[in-house]
């Protein structure tokens, strides 16, 4: 009953393998480094929107506003 479950599992296992999306080792160096270059500034993104909208100071606000349309510019040019 156990051998089963297990080949079922390796057949599930398969087809998602086969129908995912190209897998990162494909990735040269450079796309790598442009990915993950892109996942800091979203999450910088993230923490500045958080923070202007706690934000109560008008001239921290401008500043983060700032900062979040130098990083919208960097997202822009690596695509």
């Amino acid at each position: 009953m156990a051998r089963g479950w297990e080949s079922k599992s390796v057949e599930s296992q398969q087809e998602d393998a086969s129908s995912g999306t190209e897998p990162r080792s494909r990735l040269t160096n450079e796309q790598r480094e442009i990915e993950a270059q892109k996942q800091g500034l979203k999450l910088s993104r993230s923490r500045i929107l958080e923070q202007i909208q706690s934000s109560k100071n008008p001239r921290y606000r401008t500043g983060l506003e700032q900062a979040l349309a130098a990083i919208e510019a960097q997202l822009a040019r690596l695509g």
